[in-house]
């Protein structure tokens, strides 16, 4: 896993994914402005929801790819951290770009506290903003 503090300079766009099983949230954001901006919503499975990724680099051209990690308040695994580590790594193998992982436990619950309409895609601009923030 690529951590933000190894994050090379030269690296400026970001798409961020916010994995769920049937829906994955997305959001663009650079580091100049450390902000981040939801794009629509991925509603798609397996080899679907690669071509919308797909589709999704090419129109953005993003320098890497961040993609949150849930765990248990606690910091533990469960179910969906494997998915969206396998996620993480189907990323980095069908596009050959740098992913970072985030953690991020209570993005949902904090695009959900902020009224998003999107919340998948809401989640996807926390995680991306964490990460942001996160670098030198």
């Amino acid at each position: 896993m690529s951590t933000p503090e190894r994050v090379p300079p030269q690296y400026q766009t970001f798409l961020a994914f916010d994995f769920g099983v049937r829906r994955t949230g997305v959001a663009s954001g650079n580091r100049l402005t450390r902000t981040a901006t939801p794009q629509a919503t991925i509603v798609a499975e397996g080899d679907a929801r690669f071509a919308q990724i797909a589709a999704r680099i090419r129109e953005w051209q993003p320098d890497a790819l961040v993609v949150g990690i849930p765990t248990h308040p606690d910091g533990a695994a469960h179910d969906n951290t494997a998915r969206a580590q396998r996620f993480a790594r189907q990323l980095r193998g069908r596009f050959n770009k740098t992913v970072y992982e985030v953690d991020e436990r209570y993005s949902t619950t904090e695009a959900h506290s902020l009224g998003a309409k999107d919340a998948d895609a809401a989640s996807a601009c926390i995680i991306l903003e964490q990460f942001l923030r996160s670098l030198p």
